[in-house]
């Protein structure tokens, strides 16, 4: 007789932590959770134990929409086209420095 799975009966949440101030959250895990306060405490426990964490984000993995990679050339090729974006289109006069 084979075995069933049991499924999780609480979500997975995506745990994002912003180290200092100016800096953006960066991915750093996923933990399943209840509901959002103990998604954020849990995630204060696993996360940030040493005390480097300034900011937490937890969002429910099923909230997040993402790209296929081998959707890579029909969403990204496009901007290659339009030379207007890249820098090098551009003149930069001599009197300018630092650019």
């Amino acid at each position: 007789m084979a075995t069933v799975p049991i499924p999780r009966l609480t979500p997975l949440w995506e745990v994002f932590i912003r180290s200092r101030n100016g800096l953006a959250h960066k991915h750093v895990g996923s933990l399943h959770a209840a509901d959002a306060t103990m998604a954020l405490q849990a995630a204060r426990d696993v996360y940030t134990r040493r005390g480097e964490g300034l900011s937490i984000w937890v969002v429910p993995s099923t909230a997040i929409t993402a790209s296929d990679p081998a959707d890579k050339d029909a969403l990204f090729e496009p901007t290659g086209s339009k030379i207007y974006r890249h820098p090098t289109f551009y003149e930069v006069p001599d009197g300018v420095g630092h650019m």
